[in-house]
């Protein structure tokens, strides 16, 4: 399916003058590896196909991939019928001096250091006959944490995948079963609803490994009265959900241990929602992540003081954690949170040897509070 840059080139247009702006550059070298550059699916929109060792130039008018034979047919497909990006065959071993060096030879050439490993960029610096490197990095960061209409149209569906994917798993949970097990089950509703990738390595936590936030799943099986708690997400052209759910199965809701985890979800939730009314554009990052850390720290009897453990929200979008530097919603964030910016709204409770609940949604920065794109909980 065509990324909407191939129907209009004033998508890509915008993103190339957000990136060139004040910039002290003349052009952009990006330069995949066996990886993708995560700025080359920004500027392509590619969905299909490799693209190993792939050079692209950007100018502030115009983008050009460099293909092998094996990725030009792919790439011609998908770069658009109006010439949006302009396609190049490409020899790796012959044509870099003639064609591309041409392109940069005495321009200033913006590249992305945080991604090139040092001896190619060695490499390219000897070869490409620019006048100097810099990096662009940060400018991309900067240009990619605001998204457009078309970036938030494919995280929406992303999303909506994930939310199909929670609102079905719990027919799967079953006594006995393990934490792999049940990762297996969702990610398969994932894809069965059309994910095209995993955002990241599915988490699913059984009883009391809930406390442990990054744990992965593992051969521990599951018992009636736990917690089950899975963060996942899909990946849907190029862009990525990340959301989390925190169940109970079988409850025996007349014990002392379900009450317990029952309140635990529900403190949680309220901090989650609170967080929600904060994310408006001017707010300072720190100040919405110190709301829900004091919540749950003063909540009660402070029972659960100390017990939220980590960041409330990174940004999301081509990567699940994206975006440059500390941009990000944590203690001392000095982010600006502005309109089209999203991200991840995820407090939590962890207790050592009992378990612990997240609760974690989408949340587009909005004018008076934020949006959350995964619809109601």
């Amino acid at each position: 399916m065509p990324h909407k840059l191939d129907e209009n080139k004033n998508y890509l247009q915008k993103r190339l003058e957000k990136l060139f702006e004040g910039g002290n550059f003349d052009a952009i070298l990006l330069y995949n590896t066996e990886e993708r550059d995560s700025n080359f699916l920004y500027l392509t929109g590619f969905r299909s196909g490799v693209f190993e060792y792939t050079p692209l130039v950007a100018t502030r008018d115009s983008v050009h991939v460099f293909a092998s034979q094996l990725e030009y047919d792919t790439a011609i497909s998908q770069a658009g019928k109006g010439g949006a990006i302009e396609v190049h065959h490409f020899d790796r071993e012959k044509d870099f001096k003639s064609k591309i060096g041409k392109m940069l030879k005495g321009k200033v050439v913006g590249v992305d250091y945080s991604f090139l490993p040092y001896s190619e960029f060695r490499r390219l610096k000897k070869i490409s006959g620019a006048k100097r490197f810099v990096d662009v990095s940060k400018a991309f960061g900067e240009a990619r944490a605001v998204k457009d209409k078309t970036e938030l149209a494919l995280m929406k569906k992303a999303i909506d995948i994930t939310r199909y994917a929670f609102e079905n798993v719990e027919e799967s949970f079953a006594r006995g079963m393990s934490e792999v097990e049940l990762a297996g089950k969702f990610e398969y509703l994932l894809r069965e609803r059309g994910a095209e990738g995993l955002a990241f390595s599915t988490i699913v936590s059984f009883g009391s490994n809930a406390a442990l936030p990054h744990h992965m799943p593992d051969q521990t099986k599951l018992r009636e009265n736990e917690f089950v708690l899975i963060d996942a997400g899909a990946k849907y052209g190029n862009y990525c959900a990340d959301m989390t759910r925190t169940f109970i199965f079988r409850p025996d809701v007349h014990s002392t241990k379900y009450k317990k985890m029952k309140e635990i979800i529900e403190v949680v939730e309220k901090a989650h929602d609170g967080a929600i009314e904060l994310m408006h554009e001017g707010e300072i990052a720190k100040n919405v992540h110190e709301y829900a850390a004091n919540f749950i720290d003063s909540f009660g009897r402070h029972q659960y003081k100390g017990t939220f453990i980590h960041s409330l929200g990174h940004s999301i979008g081509i990567d699940v954690h994206d975006g440059f530097g500390g941009i990000g919603i944590y203690p001392g964030s000095k982010t600006v949170l502005k309109r089209g910016m999203v991200f991840s709204d995820e407090p939590g409770i962890y207790i050592t040897g009992f378990g612990g609940a997240r609760i974690e949604d989408d949340i587009l920065i909005g004018k008076k509070k934020g949006i959350m794109l995964s619809g109601e909980k």
